[in-house]
């Protein structure tokens, strides 16, 4: 049957902030701390009156014209051509494929020696993990999976059959399901629209969401998949709905780059609880790539002939279900949790066009006039098929009876390349050693400074200079750059780091002189952000940076074991939360080439562990139990804190803060989507230290 036609909710229009610099560049550079002499830079303004002309864009772009967006900027950066865009414009997918990589490399910290980091990637599975990090919507992803399961929860218990939904929009701020038979009465805080042909939840439901009990419902809807974006966000189809085979027409590579989209998102997604996915004509690579991203949904056949027996099986197991459960659907089958097994889908995506006896043979499997936990999408023309899809050459695709026109989401084959090279780096279970902490000046304290960038936690920058609050997001990162180059970079490289799809010289010194005017000057009237005679741009010695400080704190530690708890005490006071906490969506992709990440999380863990050690040597237990709860503000995912902090509360000798602990661990189990399970050393200490206590229970 069609889809009801609806026409997609119009986003609202982003507020373009006045492009103008809230104040005029300098017409010098700041000078080098030992010298007057003036840099050779040229001016960062474009004119008398700053650099107007050159800042036709957002401030989210920081007034750069993007790529795709409006060209017609002069000067601009090279626009690097391997880019992954794909993988960048596919948000739902990057948010499940980071979501995995996370997990990943816990493993890897699980192994990681002390006084070492994780292995990082570089080449072309840095790049990719940057895209995917630029990319990735993890909001969307989450409001999307807490919607529909708490839409699920709310039908059940209202005693009410979840609709069919044909299609979804994903737009800035709401979720909107298409659905049939239209009903004007869905469960609060979903609102009807277009005579009930439209459900919407806003985002700024979700908070309330998440503090439902939804760990036991089943995901209503696991087929939802992304086939690409119009001008008001993201479309996503249910595979399930069609009660048919779904074909793909168009050029070879242009649909199978569609297919791998769709499988891979599929593969990842956090809307889905278990399911099997077949590939089918995907070649080796991308079939032992993905079963190994996800080896629990993935299986790969080279032939059709090798699924089909498999497919029939399945689908034989959905009928006697559905007969001897005694519901209606499957639909209800997962909204009332009954034989919740059963209702487990299976998908068949399949790259190569079927022979017409296959065809003959898949569409009859297929087309069952009702939902049957099952999904099958095809290359080619397919007679029979209950939704035939084009998809052109330029990536435009149109599906058909359900009246959707969308950029379609594709992902060719050089950037699922990039995603399996960079999940071997994430399988490699050696580590680095930290680098030394250097010897050098005491940085500023707290009250010598002229300027503080905390990274220690939630990002602060507190500067004494003005800073329009639509600018702050852009300058904000810059400094944090900055912050972790202490060395200096030069105004190209930060150009590529900030501005990955490229930007123009006068935005990005204007953006520099800007951030310059921010920091002010020291307290011998020194710049705080100055061009070295190197053409690098720095911070000035007065620019006060935790992560520098607690570094310069290790190494006096190790330079005076006498004094090495006060300084490792000292250190971990500056642990806030975790590392650059509450950045923005989009931004900071750059740090999935530098060693921040890693190389702050390790040695800030091992100090806390360090001084855990020490405090219980002193038989100062309470003191140990601050040290593993300053290591978990940063690292709260990190089990050998865990285990720390449950021996040193033991070691207090109060029973009653242990189980405390140990409930605290079990709350994480259950909500942390990088702590899905226990260590078999964390449980082992659990039963040690509370034999009474029930092994904590796995997702």
């Amino acid at each position: 049957a069609p889809a009801p036609r609806a026409s997609a909710p119009q986003a609202p229009a982003p507020q373009s902030p006045d492009p103008r610099p809230t104040h005029a560049p300098p017409t010098q550079k700041p000078a080098p701390h030992r010298s007057e002499a003036p840099a050779s830079h040229p001016p960062a303004h474009g004119g008398a009156d700053g650099p107007s002309s050159e800042m036709d864009g957002g401030a989210e772009s920081g007034g750069a014209s993007l790529p795709g967006q409006n060209a017609a900027y002069e000067h601009a950066s090279s626009f690097d051509l391997e880019w992954p865009q794909g993988l960048a414009a596919a948000s739902l997918l990057a948010a499940g494929l980071l979501s995995v990589l996370g997990r990943r490399r816990r493993l890897q910290m699980w192994n990681r020696a002390f006084g070492h980091m994780i292995v990082r990637p570089d080449g072309a599975a840095a790049e990719t993990e940057r895209a995917l990090r630029f990319g990735a919507d993890d909001e969307a992803a989450r409001l999307l999976d807490l919607g529909l399961r708490h839409l699920s929860k709310s039908m059940a218990a209202g005693g009410r059959a979840l609709p069919t939904v044909y299609g979804v929009h994903l737009g800035r701020g709401s979720l909107d399901l298409w659905i049939a038979p239209a009903d004007r009465t869905p469960p609060a805080p979903w609102q009807a629209f277009d005579d009930g042909q439209v459900w919407r939840l806003r985002a700024d439901a979700l908070t309330g969401i998440e503090a439902s009990e939804l760990g036991d419902v089943l995901a209503p809807y696991p087929g939802l998949v992304s086939i690409g974006t119009n001008d008001n966000g993201r479309i996503l189809v249910d595979l399930e709905a069609a009660h048919g085979l779904i074909a793909l027409r168009g050029p070879e590579d242009t649909r199978r780059a569609a297919l791998a989209a769709i499988a891979m998102e599929l593969a990842t997604n956090r809307w889905s609880d278990h399911m099997r996915i077949t590939l089918v004509g995907f070649g080796m690579e991308f079939g032992e790539g993905l079963a190994e991203i996800a080896p629990d949904r993935i299986r790969a056949v080279p032939t059709l002939a090798d699924a089909l027996p498999e497919l029939e099986g399945r689908g034989e197991e959905v009928r006697q279900a559905l007969a001897a459960s005694g519901v209606d659907s499957v639909l209800t089958g997962r909204c009332r949790g009954v034989f919740g097994e059963a209702w487990m889908p299976h998908y068949l995506i399949m790259a190569d066009a079927p022979s017409e006896r296959e065809a003959d043979r898949l569409v009859a499997l297929a087309r069952t006039g009702t939902r049957m936990a099952a999904g099958y999408i095809v290359a080619g023309e397919v007679q029979g098929a209950t939704w035939t899809w084009d998809v052109d050459a330029g990536g435009r695709l149109q599906a058909g009876v359900l009246g959707f026109q969308v950029d379609a989401q594709l992902v060719p084959d050089e950037h699922y390349h990039g995603v399996f090279e960079l999940f071997r780096t994430a399988g490699r279970l050696d580590s680095l050693p930290l680098p030394e902490p250097a010897a050098g000046p005491e940085p500023p304290s707290a009250g010598q400074s002229s300027a503080d960038i905390r990274l220690l936690g939630p990002i602060e920058v507190e500067a004494p200079g003005p800073m329009d609050e639509s600018r702050r997001a852009l300058c904000t990162e810059v400094l944090v750059y900055l912050a972790a180059h202490p060395n200096g970079v030069h105004p190209t490289v930060l150009s590529g780091a900030i501005w990955p799809r490229g930007v123009s010289t006068g935005v990005r010194d204007a953006c520099v002189a800007r951030v310059s005017d921010w920091l002010g000057r020291d307290a011998r009237g020194r710049p705080n952000l100055y061009y070295d005679d190197r053409g690098r741009i720095r911070l000035g010695s007065e620019v006060r940076v935790d992560l520098a400080v607690f570094r310069w704190l290790v190494w006096r530690s190790a330079a005076e074991p006498a004094s090495e708890t006060a300084y490792m005490s000292y250190a971990l006071d500056l642990v806030r939360g975790p590392l650059l906490a509450d950045r923005p969506r989009g931004r900071y992709a750059w740090l999935a080439s530098h060693d921040l990440e890693y190389e702050a999380s390790a040695r800030v863990v091992d100090v806390a562990h360090r001084l855990v050690v020490l405090r219980l040597d002193e038989g100062d237990p309470r003191g140990a139990v601050g040290a593993a709860r300053a290591g978990l503000r940063l690292a709260p995912e990190d089990e050998g804190l865990w285990r720390d902090l449950l021996r040193a509360t033991h070691a207090t000798g109060d029973l009653a803060q242990v189980r405390i602990v140990v409930d605290e661990l079990r709350g994480r189990v259950g909500h942390d989507p990088l702590l899905d399970q226990l260590q078999p050393e964390t449980e082992a200490l659990v039963e040690e230290l509370l034999p009474e206590w029930h092994r904590v229970g796995t997702r």
